[in-house]
């Protein structure tokens, strides 16, 4: 068991797992890096880490009594110089180059995240970070370019490990241990509800995955729903589901970016898309929201958000997860949402949840099957280096939400005075 309570799910990782370690004489610089990394474990107050050394020795970090607790097995003397001079980009490269691993990898980096402030990068990994690839720009044709090199990975990849309705965002749990498809049809209802979906409405719904609240829409509301991507492979699949869905007369699946959507919709509905709009065109998009929706239409949104506190600094550079993952990724903040909301729309914020801890859990259970099917994974072509890097890609985040540094926010908009709004309330669906 670890610090949380679970089953532990280190017996299903990768090869790094057992390697024998590899212990070097290391000189003078390297000497230096090594004492710096540990020398940052020293200031950890929150949790407790236990670190494995090459050559069999241990050393401690945090609170002994704490209930939050991993264990860190350096294989390679070689993870002090990536750690010390990359951060955090180093910490997860390592991990892929299978310099270290963990009981509890997601318990792990949640430690680290919850000791960001106690203890700072090393020096040197901060003056790298300010110095890195410039962020490519989500213009029409780099919007496509970021997004097919994450979704068009191949419609088979994604479905080994998401639930059957093909859900690629936070599901809503109502107790321990319920079903992920379950959890999954709670968030789809409590999203169709605090848009107040009704029989008959025209929604939009910009950024569709591959359908599943497009299909949901139709088919509990009678609702016409116009859905848009901009992958290719997820166009092809969510067409073919909502006629599988016996929906086709009701839902349009269409191949096209936001910014060239026309027409007016009563709702409209983005789950995760934002986090690919790009921060340059965040006004557009947000405009194009006030353009696009009907007189006393509504929208909501559920959208990953950084803390306002540190964006700045977390914008200025690419991370692991845009530079290994998802390029052109920029998560959101609520401060500049409602600066640009205020600034350049007639839409107001009328109501905010944040299912943040119903995203730990749901990356849990994504990453979980994800290791259960590594043999999927592998007769797809997918070598150990992609597996490692998207075991570590799910850890992170799920460390992320689980320390509460992460958001992910459901947001209400609708424009000043509207009296008809829907109730906000949670979806109660059992």
């Amino acid at each position: 068991m670890n610090g949380r309570g679970e089953a532990s799910i280190a017996d299903a990782t990768v090869a790094p797992a057992t390697r024998r370690p590899t212990v070097l004489r290391p000189g003078l610089v390297d000497r230096r890096l090594r004492a710096m990394v540990l020398e940052n474990l020293a200031a950890w107050r929150d949790g407790h880490l236990t670190l494995r050394l090459p050559d069999g020795h241990t050393r401690e970090a945090g609170k002994a009594d704490a209930s939050l607790r991993g264990t860190l097995t350096v294989h390679d003397e070689r993870f002090f110089r990536k750690v010390a001079l990359g951060g955090r980009m180093g910490l997860g490269d390592s991990y892929v180059d299978g310099d270290w691993s963990a009981d509890d990898l997601a318990a792990v980096l949640e430690l680290g995240v919850r000791n960001r402030a106690a203890a700072r990068l090393p020096w040197l990994a901060r003056v790298r970070s300010r110095f890195g690839e410039r962020r490519p720009d989500n213009d029409r044709p780099g919007s496509r370019r970021n997004v097919k090199a994450h979704y068009d990975l191949g419609n088979e990849f994604f479905a080994l490990w998401l639930d059957p309705s093909m859900t690629y965002s936070a599901a809503m749990f109502a107790a321990p241990g319920e079903d992920l498809g379950r959890a999954q049809l709670r968030k789809l209802e409590a999203l169709a509800a605090k848009a107040g979906l009704r029989e008959g409405d025209r929604v939009l719904e910009i950024g569709c995955g591959w359908g599943s609240f497009a299909i949901h829409a139709a088919r509990t509301r009678g609702c016409r729903v116009t859905a848009l991507t901009v992958s290719e492979a997820q166009h092809r699949l969510a067409t073919e589901r909502v006629r599988a869905a016996g929906v086709a007369h009701l839902v349009e699946v269409r191949l096209e970016d936001w910014r060239d959507t026309r027409g007016t919709w009563d709702r409209i509905v983005s789950i995760e898309m934002f986090e690919a709009v790009g921060r340059r065109w965040w006004s557009p998009w947000f405009q194009a929201l006030d353009r696009l929706l009907a007189p006393g239409g509504v929208a909501a949104c559920q959208a990953i958000c950084h803390p306002d506190r540190g964006f700045e600094a977390y914008a200025r550079h690419r991370d692991w997860i845009e530079r290994r993952i998802f390029p052109g990724s920029l998560l959101g903040c609520l401060r500049v949402f409602t600066d640009v909301l205020a600034r350049d729309t007639s839409l107001r914020i009328h109501h905010v949840e944040d299912v943040g801890l119903d995203y730990a859990e749901t990356l849990l259970r994504w990453r979980k099957r994800f290791l259960a099917r590594l043999d999927g994974a592998k007769a797809l072509g997918f070598d150990d280096r992609f597996v490692r890097t998207w075991e570590y890609y799910l850890a992170v985040c799920e460390g992320a939400f689980r320390a509460r540094h992460l958001s992910d926010l459901q947001i209400v908009l609708a424009r000043e005075g509207d009296a008809r709004l829907p109730v906000p309330l949670r979806s109660p669906v059992a």
